[in-house]
């Protein structure tokens, strides 16, 4: 078996036998509105990560982590600049170093270049992920898929779904782990608290 790479969460990493096995791609989907970020600040805190922000400015990033964590040393972010990012994106992470973390924050902007030249970016990424005994969280937003969004998912290793159902009295968040390889799939959803940290959600459902 992979070495594993904790994620933090520690009802995750116990469902899942202690992580995310080295050299994967992790697909975090979720919706725009959830606070889906909280699990990117987890997962970066565990160990040295590169932050690529697509969309928010550096300065944004590190002062919502900042907020959320108070900071963390071993974090470097970097603006992947303007469209198309894949580019910078690429750049940056052959500069990752061993046993790391890549966060690409969001994945949206890079799904939209040419199919080509995405295929050739997640086979990189992958071969630089397996080399360095790192893994890769690719967020990404549900809606209207961008173009290569399959793609993304097939690629994908691991794939966190995370819902957030808001139609009744209280905020719901529910996360699925439908792909896993190189592991077993949960069959269940886990019910997270999202707010000062992520713990799980005890509460019952009321129908």
């Amino acid at each position: 078996m992979a070495d594993r790479l904790p994620t933090g969460i520690s009802v995750l990493d116990r469902q899942l036998d202690g992580g995310i096995p080295a050299g994967s791609i992790l697909l975090l989907s979720a919706d725009p509105a959830s606070q889906s970020e909280s699990l990117l600040y987890e997962i970066a805190a565990e160990r040295r990560t590169l932050y690529i922000t697509t969309v928010r400015s550096e300065g944004a990033v590190r002062d919502a982590i900042d907020r959320y964590r108070g900071g963390l040393d071993q974090l470097t972010i970097r603006d992947a600049g303007d469209y198309p990012p894949i580019d910078n994106a690429t750049r940056l992470v052959r500069d990752l170093p061993e046993n790391a973390t890549l966060i690409v924050d969001v994945v949206d902007p890079l799904e939209e270049t040419d199919p080509t030249r995405f295929r050739k970016f997640l086979n990189e990424l992958q071969t630089h992920m397996v080399n360095t005994d790192s893994i890769a969280v690719l967020h990404a937003m549900h809606g209207d898929p961008p173009t290569n969004r399959t793609l993304t998912e097939h690629m994908s290793d691991v794939v966190f779904d995370l819902r957030t159902d808001t139609s009744g009295s209280q905020i719901v968040n529910r996360l699925a782990v439908p792909k896993f390889r190189g592991g077993g799939a949960l069959e269940e959803t886990i019910k997270l608290k999202l707010t000062d940290g992520v713990t799980i959600d005890t509460s019952r459902d009321i129908a």
